[in-house]
């Protein structure tokens, strides 16, 4: 497995996931990966994607187009629901950082994609601002990639205030035995201390603790003058101890929540841990099934926090999506910052519930496409506008972005595609919609000489997200096998336009993803 993994990351080669064309259900999108064949040394000994000739970057570009395997759409419409994890990306870089590259099953491409800051504009009111570009992809004919963002309002309005609703948060910490190595329990302490001094006094807070049995450490308590040494003293006693019992303590979590829930309030249960159930019930679902009616009745939303060197990715991430919330990964205090004090408003308020998105391509100008990512978020076609199908839930200043790589037919010239966002009011949950076309020019440019410098650190993030997925071949991924992105560089490019992006940019985070390509890299080396 290593070394199929080590092949597709020194290759550089990015298979293509997600639906074909948004077919008719869920069982129509799953992943569908082709195994890499051996790479080849190019010219100054690295190591190239399979069938790309050389190691530069020209050399990249004079694949086949009709090498490619793509399976043919079987319409021309995409359907999802919106996505704004970050879990998978971060989880990823600990693990590179700490010499592993990550199993290929927790690596999940929108959510590398959206861990990145984009440059759409926001909407004048609570909903979303929808924009469309895109680019040529290089070297490919008739191949472009396409991306579809939505954005929300910050918290912050055009007068300097912070808008949002009081919270009533119930954090439910793991004080198991686990979670007694550095970086767990110790930084959970942490992020609490954090949370707790950014919150204001008109929001509340409980804590729920659970090891093999979950206690209610703290009653939900209003951060009024004088409170906040209530939850700095409980903070201090949280202790590692025994087994893993996650279900009780989510389920003790949304008992407090819904005791105490607060009209007019943001309710949400914050659950810390990394999800390594061992006792009790370990199953997502039928852990969601003993808490539904809070989520259905009383609208309370689940926000996992994961940590750890070992982590629970697949549960936290079921948990998450299918408790109307959002994922997060925290492995050092700098993250544990950014999360609880810097995206505070985001990870505890809402803009919009079940939010979707659907992609009309046209038929007269479109030949084939493909949605990367987002596979375990397809939603049938006809359920865009069925408001009992859940979609997800947008906080203040959130960002989604989908990249699709789409095919032109020849001499194209006109629509291309109608991009649509959907979403219930978080209030009075009143349906919403919002809508934007792209045309055939806008997909004409260069993607690495003149498109949009936010564009190319998505595909950057989408290209390195799928190369680590790579290792693990057609017969994991199931029937229906696709070759590379159209465009996909050598590592050696991948790197250098990381640092290149990186330079112009003066950004942290793309600083942080060119160092954990290179890492990456030197493991396979």
């Amino acid at each position: 497995m290593f070394r199929r993994i080590a092949v597709a990351v020194a290759a550089g080669v990015l298979l293509l996931s997600g639906c074909g064309a948004g077919a008719g259900g869920s069982d129509d999108k799953s992943a569908a990966k082709s195994k890499g064949s051996a790479a080849q040394p190019d010219s100054g000994g690295g190591a190239v994607a399979p069938g790309l000739g050389g190691g530069d970057a020209e050399g990249a570009q004079k694949a086949d187009p009709e090498a490619r395997d793509f399976a043919p759409a079987r319409d021309m419409v995409s359907t999802f629901a919106l996505d704004v994890d970050t879990a998978s990306y971060q989880y990823a870089r600990r693990t590179i950082q700490d010499g592993r590259l990550p199993q290929p099953d927790t690596v999940r491409t929108e959510e590398f994609v959206n861990s990145f800051r984009q440059n759409y504009p926001e909407p004048e009111g609570d909903g979303f601002s929808v924009t469309t570009d895109g680019a040529r992809a290089p070297g490919e004919q008739g191949w472009s990639l396409m991306r579809v963002g939505l954005a929300t309002r910050s918290a912050t309005n055009a007068y300097g205030s912070d808008r949002r609703a009081p919270a009533a948060l119930t954090f439910v910490i793991d004080i198991s035995g686990s979670m007694a190595e550095p970086g767990r329990l110790d930084l959970v302490r942490e992020a609490l201390r954090l949370t707790t001094d950014e919150l204001r006094p008109d929001d509340s807070v409980a804590i729920v603790t659970f090891s093999d049995e979950a206690d209610v450490l703290l009653p939900m308590t209003r951060l009024s003058e004088g409170n906040k040494n209530e939850v700095r003293a409980a903070i201090e006693k949280l202790r590692p101890t025994d087994s893993t019992n996650l279900a009780a303590g989510v389920e003790l979590g949304y008992e407090q929540a819904v005791e105490t829930r607060r009209e007019g309030a943001t309710n949400r249960v914050v659950l810390l841990s990394d999800a390594l159930a061992n006792t009790g019930e370990t199953d997502a679902d039928a852990i969601l099934d003993r808490i539904g009616d809070a989520r259905r009745d009383h609208g309370i939303t689940l926000f996992g926090v994961g940590v750890g060197s070992d982590y629970g990715d697949e549960l936290m991430e079921r948990l998450t999506n299918h408790g109307d919330g959002h994922t997060s990964y925290v492995s050092d205090l700098d993250q544990a910052r950014r999360v609880f004090v810097d995206q505070l408003p985001r990870n505890i308020d809402l803009r919009a519930r079940d939010a979707k998105a659907q992609v009309r391509f046209d038929e007269s100008t479109v030949e084939q496409f493909k949605l990367i990512g987002y596979e375990n978020r397809a939603v049938a076609d006809e359920d865009f506008r069925n408001d009992r199908v859940d979609g997800g839930e947008i906080g203040p200043g959130h960002t989604v972005t989908a990249l699709y790589a789409v095919r032109l037919k020849e001499g194209a010239s006109g629509h291309v595609a109608t991009a649509t966002v959907r979403w219930l009011d978080p209030k009075n949950r009143s349906p919403h919609e919002e809508s934007r076309s792209i045309e055939a020019p806008a997909l004409g440019g260069e993607l690495w000489g003149g498109a949009d410098e936010r564009f190319q650190v998505a595909v950057l993030a989408a290209y390195f997200a799928d190369a680590l997925r790579g290792g693990t071949g057609t017969a994991e991924r199931g029937a229906g096998a696709t070759g590379p992105l159209p465009g996909a560089p050598t590592i050696q490019e991948l790197s250098r336009r990381a640092a290149a992006l990186s330079a112009r940019l003066e950004d942290r985070q793309v600083t942080e993803l060119g160092e954990t390509i290179d890492r990456a890299v030197a493991l396979v080396s």
